[in-house]
């Protein structure tokens, strides 16, 4: 029997994109308290990013802030190069970076496309394809895809969002079957809906949502990182290639 240990994760080095806020500064915060090294990364606001890291030393944790965008390659190269410089690599990656727009199909231009996949589906394969070589090098690690539930029941507007994200889960799928060998897990995490802030392209919340959840209520980005901390810790060592949906009986596979 595997007894839980107060920082499963001490001495492994977690980072987590789009990590300033919402699901992603909650599981770098979630990592860091299990005793991860986290490397908070974000494209564009350096200064939001420094502050999550600055909240995880604050509570005795350690992380460093990192500005890459995770859809350009050598931006991803360079950060994962400086990384094995400065700690020796990775053991744990958390790819949340995602863009979420709404937009009718007949007014999507290919550019908006393309950057929607770019973020989340491209970055999610330049992450992995630049962590894997240095999670071998360590023995291991975790992979972890944030995905959605809107392209598992259909949502109007959001075909690249759906497209990006069920790519991301079929990605998952193989990269586990792949690297079970070396000793590396990969996993999708779907949240439902979930308590975050909002930007302006991503639309006004459903009205009424709460009603149609059978628990009554929305997630919390904690109960995200929740999960995330268990695939990552010694007791999710078992799980790999699974989508695991966080939403509250909204959906159920069916």
């Amino acid at each position: 029997m595997t007894v839980p240990t107060a920082k499963p994760l001490a001495g492994k080095t977690a980072l987590v994109s789009g990590a300033g806020q919402n699901i992603g500064r909650a599981v770098a915060h979630g990592m860091a308290a299990d005793g991860a090294f986290v490397v908070v990364n974000g494209r564009s606001d350096a200064t939001k990013l420094e502050t999550v890291a600055q909240e995880i030393r604050d509570d005795g944790g350690q992380a460093l802030a990192y500005l890459a965008d995770v859809s350009e390659e050598n931006a991803v190269m360079g950060m994962f190069d400086s990384l094995n410089a400065q700690i020796g690599g990775v053991d744990i990656v958390v790819s949340n970076a995602g863009l979420r727009r709404q937009t009718p199909i007949d007014e999507m231009t290919y550019a908006e496309w393309r950057e929607i996949l770019s973020v989340a589906l491209d970055g999610a394969f330049l992450l992995a394809r630049h962590a894997v070589p240095q999670m071998k090098s360590r023995g291991g690690g975790t992979f972890i895809g944030i995905s959605g539930m809107s392209h598992h029941i259909g949502t109007k507007q959001r075909v690249h969002v759906g497209a990006s994200k069920s790519g991301l889960e079929g990605f998952v799928r193989s990269l586990a079957m792949e690297l079970a060998a070396d000793n590396i897990t990969a996993n999708t995490i779907s949240p439902g809906a979930i308590d975050t802030a909002r930007g302006v392209a991503a639309g006004a919340r459903p009205a009424g949502l709460a009603g149609k959840i059978p628990l009554g209520r929305s997630g919390t980005v904690e109960e995200i990182a929740a999960m995330a901390r268990l695939l990552a810790g010694p007791q999710g060592g078992y799980i790999t290639g699974q989508c695991i949906h966080i939403n509250g009986g909204t959906y159920l596979g069916h």
